[in-house]
């Protein structure tokens, strides 16, 4: 009986490297194309970051370009709409500020004029709700502590969250006046608004 499976001990029967697709590597641009689609399975990338991966896998820098701007073309890239779901996304869960967003946006390779535009959505009054929303959920955990330290702790988280130090300080001693601390003490530390 005649097993078309190859035999996994003495390879025989197994077929020949250029029927089983051993042969040539495929061209640079389908290497590209596949590479830029795989990162994008499952995640947004920026124009930027693919093109650091293609020349990080050494596709030449005129293919990964070609390949990337007909990307662009079908919108399967697009720095804009990655700017704005970046915003959105990291603002409400974990509470960044602008600046703070803008800083990662940039790191991403975004172009600063779509960053003011995608940080743009967020208004000073929905940056600063945000701001008291972190404070209230973390001023239980420094109950106990004295003023001074309450305070640091508290303007420190907004602080690298990437909030002001006046709008944190306002916020923080707002927070401390509503829970009920001493605003007399705690304009010792403050600077007045």
């Amino acid at each position: 009986m005649s097993d078309a499976r190859p035999d996994r001990w003495t390879g025989e029967g197994a077929p020949s490297p250029s029927r089983a697709g051993g042969g040539a590597p495929p061209p640079p641009e389908e290497q590209a194309r596949a590479i830029c689609l795989r990162l994008l399975t499952g995640t947004a990338r920026t124009r930027k970051q693919l093109a650091d991966a293609l020349a990080k896998r050494g596709i030449p820098g005129d293919v990964a370009e070609e390949v990337l701007s007909r990307f662009e073309d079908v919108g399967l890239i697009d720095d804009a709409a990655f700017a704005g779901a970046w915003v959105e996304s990291r603002h409400h869960g974990r509470g960044l500020a602008r600046r703070a967003l803008a800083r990662e946006l940039r790191t991403k390779g975004v172009d600063t004029a779509l960053i003011d535009e995608a940080v743009g959505q967020l208004d000073a009054d929905q940056e600063e709700r945000t701001a008291r929303e972190l404070v209230e959920r973390k001023l239980r955990a420094t109950r106990g502590l004295d003023r001074e330290k309450r305070l640091r702790r508290l303007a420190g988280m907004l602080a690298r969250k990437g909030y002001s130090e006046g709008l944190a300080l306002r916020v923080v001693r707002q927070a401390l006046a509503e829970e009920g601390e001493d605003p007399e003490v705690l304009g010792a530390f403050l600077p007045d608004d």
